[in-house]
């Protein structure tokens, strides 16, 4: 089943490695399952809460196989292309397009600094190297070189360009990207922007992390925009804002990685040298995930 249409929430899933570097294919099945049960729209392997930038080229490869092959077509797979050069970059995405996935997420890491003519090249060389729908993914404050709103407006007239992941936390920019590009690229929000006003702007969905901890709330909140019932839809993305703080003080795939062992996913710890969630960051996201209701449905769901 091949999946063109890209809406909704797609959670950013973890890379659960065992100590000998191994992918823990059992964990990572159960958990696709139990996100698509809980009604999410798709799932988004490889990711910045997936620890891209620390998994060497089999690790990706496997973890993009098992998600493919538990999700069964069921909702659409977009998986994280993340490469400092264009051949490594084209490489990758064949290889995932061979092994099923319904999209690749474009992401640009760089040592050195580029100019906007190499980052637009980059992207155009993904979209170029298949027709699956391309999702550019701009995050300012971890990439050296973003897409500046000339380099999108730019990538918008490639054909199978057809979205955005915005993680830049500044909803004018966002705006404005909307405003240039809208009719030519959907926009999806991350957890760094609050998405029930995104959606109210225009975008579609929201590609993040939270949504593996918190997915049935996420599905609740993106049908609540979905309706136009925009009143309640911000007093659940009020108390779902608390789970962004606490990444905030923490690691990402700590915290991320910490929730879902809280629910019963033995998904194991940050690849080093990141550092596990302290008892502090464990004792605070219990809390916060025990509030939602979020430990006890996901043990149950399992």
């Amino acid at each position: 089943m091949t999946h063109t249409d890209f809406h909704g929430v797609f959670p950013c899933l973890v890379s659960p490695i065992d100590e000998r570097g191994r992918v823990m294919d059992a964990v990572l099945t159960r958990l696709v399952h139990d996100l698509i049960g809980a009604g999410v729209h798709g799932l988004t392997p490889l990711g910045s809460t997936g620890e891209f930038a620390y998994l060497n080229r089999q690790q990706r490869h496997r973890i993009v196989a098992v998600v493919v092959q538990a999700a069964r077509g069921r909702v659409p797979v977009v998986a994280g292309v993340a490469a400092t050069t264009i051949a490594d970059a084209v490489e990758q995405v064949k290889a995932y397009e061979a092994l099923g996935v319904d999209g690749v997420l474009g992401i640009l890491e760089a040592y050195f600094p580029l100019t906007e003519e190499g980052v637009v090249a980059y992207f155009t060389a993904i979209a170029n190297a298949t027709a699956l729908p391309v999702v550019l993914y701009t995050n300012p404050q971890f990439q050296r070189s973003d897409l500046t709103l000339p380099a999108i407006e730019r990538l918008a007239r490639i054909e199978n360009i057809r979205y955005l992941k915005d993680a830049s936390s500044d909803t004018g920019r966002l705006l404005s990207i909307l405003n240039a590009v809208g009719d030519r690229i959907r926009v999806f929000s991350a957890s760094a922007h609050i998405p029930a006003c995104v959606m109210l702007i225009g975008g579609v969905g929201w590609m993040a992390g939270p949504a593996c901890v918190v997915p049935r709330q996420s599905v609740q909140l993106y049908d609540l925009c979905r309706a136009g019932q925009w009143e309640e839809a911000m007093r659940l993305q009020r108390s779902l804002w608390r789970m962004n703080r606490v990444f905030a003080t923490y690691n990402l795939a700590a915290c991320i990685k910490g929730g879902l062992a809280l629910q019963g996913y033995e998904v194991g710890a940050p690849l080093p040298p990141q550092t596990p969630l302290s008892e502090a960051g464990r004792a605070e996201i219990r809390g916060v995930l025990a509030d939602l209701g979020a430990l006890e449905a996901a043990r149950a769901a399992s």
